[in-house]
């Protein structure tokens, strides 16, 4: 396989833009807000290398409807979140946020969202009125990144013991 390209600064894109690509690929993206399919994704990471010259890239502020109850919306237009995912030849590696850390804001999420606030996340919220600074987290799929880095065909041949529906031991 070819190797892996990168540009010098970050190639980050917001969701905007991501649906504007997307859309000059002829996908229909709907009200813009909706979640990528593989395709989509894989259609994006396409474009990206052809337009930026770059296989990894970082998609930011996705719609706040599309993540979770605690990930913080963006200050400046709610419907998207302060939120990205990190690609490799248009595979999502990592997944990312600031979390929200305003209790009235997080039960005011959870309430739009449809969620029922029991025992767990009264007792999560409320961890929150003790006092939270803001804070963020991620989580990279280094299997994932192994295997796209290397254009491997199979993300177990990345993996020391893969695991599948049939095989769930070493």
């Amino acid at each position: 396989s070819e190797p892996v390209t990168f540009t010098d600064e970050p190639c980050v894109l917001h969701w905007p833009e991501a649906m504007e690509i997307l859309k000059e690929k002829e996908f229909d993206m709907g009200d813009e807000l909706g979640d990528l399919t593989s395709a989509q994704e894989l259609a994006l990471g396409a474009a990206v290398k052809e337009k930026y010259g770059t296989d990894f890239f970082m998609l930011d502020k996705y719609p706040s409807n599309i993540r979770p109850f605690y990930t913080m919306p963006d200050p400046a237009d709610a419907r998207f979140s302060n939120s990205y995912d990190m690609f490799i030849r248009g595979q999502e590696i990592c997944s990312g946020a600031q979390r929200c850390h305003d209790p009235e804001l997080v039960t005011e999420i959870i309430n739009q969202k449809g969620i029922e606030i029991g025992d767990g996340l009264k007792t999560y919220i409320e961890s929150f009125r003790h006092g939270v600074s803001p804070h963020a987290g991620a989580g990279i799929g280094l299997e994932r990144v192994v295997f796209l880095y290397l254009g491997l065909d199979n993300v177990r041949k990345a993996s020391m013991f893969p695991r599948d529906p049939n095989r769930c031991t070493p």
